[in-house]
């Protein structure tokens, strides 16, 4: 394909996204396609000549689309939102474009210092301490998700430690309801399960501190090396927040702990001003702290910062210089190689579409994003507390209704079932406190507020009345 016939099909395809986005909100939210369904329109074998582009692009119509559950239409209410804009898209078609593989400043200078630039944007958008901009110790890197961020996270605070205590006594610590990326953290660090304590959870399913300092007395008493606290600002389960800085005066009085945040889904929402108070309370105590802009900052899949108040313990794990990646820019010291922050040794450019993504919207357009998401979910979470059918499960205080059918489990799995098969709308489920409960992710690119309103007109037409 030549520059020529690129132009030509790239025209093509850019034409069909905006259409599909253009009509997302007309298909079924969820596929409805039967296991095997995708494979058994494709052909057994690959073919022998090259086929015809426009061939190529109605088998994304035929194939693709059917197979597909639509997770940028504004009806997709299930999990998290993975946000994807126009900005994005077209930043990660240049970084497609360009080819870039980003391992080390001397294999592409802008890839690196743009990412860098970005992520000092982005301490000043979020109001993140200093000590995490990278002009001291700390600095920011975008990983591929918060899984890998928490992964790191635990390196890191590991080889702390590991120089002068056995792994096998090394103790990790979490809430009962935090991702299981931190448990599969964990493992691939080499501990056994069984090393990370789950810590009890309140009433509104946050980390408790009197229980963590518990959990970490009880380990000392043992000769036990506590080395690592994983908090969240917003679970998956139901977007609790932990206390950060009551867990940050736990790990200050017990020396040597790494506390670590997971703000995958929450943290997007300290652009605005006010919510900062909710959900970056205690940052300048926290050695690392991630969260997602492929969640709510409008910013494609996949996309996550992770940013360390000191990198040189990261850098101390995850550094291998083999004499083929040896350059003189690199043994300056002058440059950042991003390669050393993260376990894959190769990096796509992705610092373009957040880029693209915070020029284009700009701080005000992202606010009024985060803000819209907000109002549209706390107006659904008050219909739910005033209908006698309902019953709210967890606090709503950004984008997430957690909620239950008074009837029982019985009748709450039925209404996420009977909603899911109308194909009007897209809804997950989760167990609090032992119950089961639906969830609500208001946050989608497109979702508006009449979309959030004709969910709920859904919901009063399906569920059972008592």
């Amino acid at each position: 394909m030549n520059p020529e016939e690129f132009r030509t099909a790239g025209h093509t395809l850019v034409d069909w996204v905006a259409d599909y986005l253009g009509h997302v909100a007309e298909f079924p939210v969820r596929s409805p396609v039967e296991p095997g369904w995708v494979r058994a329109q494709l052909p057994s074998h690959p073919p022998d000549d090259g086929e015809p582009w426009d061939a190529i692009v109605a088998d994304l119509d035929r194939v693709v689309v059917p197979g597909v559950t639509h997770w940028q239409s504004p009806n997709f209410f299930g999990y998290f939102p993975a946000n994807a804009s126009g900005p994005a898209i077209l930043g990660d078609l240049v970084s497609s474009g360009l080819g870039v593989q980003g391992m080390l400043w001397a294999t592409s200078p802008a890839c690196t210092e743009l990412e860098t630039h970005v992520l000092d944007w982005m301490v000043e958008l979020l109001g993140l301490p200093d000590r995490f901009r990278s002009g001291g110790h700390g600095g920011g890197v975008i990983q591929d998700s918060a899984s890998s961020a928490n992964l790191c996270a635990v390196l890191a605070a590991r080889d702390v430690h590991t120089g002068r205590t056995p792994i096998q006594r090394l103790r990790a610590y979490t809430s009962t309801q935090a991702h299981s990326s931190v448990e599969k953290a964990v493992r691939v660090a080499g501990l056994h399960p069984d090393q990370l304590r789950l810590v009890d959870v309140d009433g509104t399913f946050a980390m408790r501190p009197d229980a963590l300092a518990a959990a970490i007395d009880a380990d000392l008493d043992e000769g036990l090396t506590p080395f690592v606290v994983v908090a969240t600002v917003g679970t998956t389960s139901s977007l609790a927040i932990d206390p950060i800085d009551a867990i940050a005066d736990v790990c200050a009085s017990r020396d040597g702990v790494w506390l670590h945040v997971d703000a995958a889904m929450a943290g997007s929402a300290a652009v605005v001003p006010e919510l900062r108070a909710l959900v970056i309370e205690g940052l300048a105590r926290v050695d690392s702290w991630c969260f997602d802009p492929h969640k709510w900052l409008l910013t494609n899949f996949d996309c996550d910062v992770l940013y360390l108040a000191d990198r040189r313990p990261l850098l101390n794990s995850l550094s291998v210089a083999p004499e083929y990646l040896r350059n003189q820019a690199s043994e300056s010291g002058a440059v950042t190689d991003y390669r050393d922050w993260h376990i894959p040794l190769g990096r796509r450019f992705r610092a373009l579409k957040l880029w693209f993504v915070i020029r284009h919207y700009g701080a005000s357009g992202l606010r009024a994003h985060i803000t819209r998401s907000i109002d549209s979910a706390q107006w659904f979470a008050a219909k739910v507390d005033a209908d006698p059918r309902f019953e709210l499960l967890a606090p709503c205080e950004l984008s997430l209704v957690c909620f239950a059918h008074r009837e029982g489990d019985d009748a709450s799995e039925k209404l996420v079932h009977d909603v899911n098969a109308s194909g009007h709308a897209y809804l997950t489920h989760t167990r609090l406190a032992g119950r089961y409960a639906i969830r609500v992710a208001v946050g989608g690119t497109y979702t508006r507020r009449s979309d959030v309103e004709r969910l709920w007109t859904l919901i009063d037409s399906l569920a059972v009345r008592t």
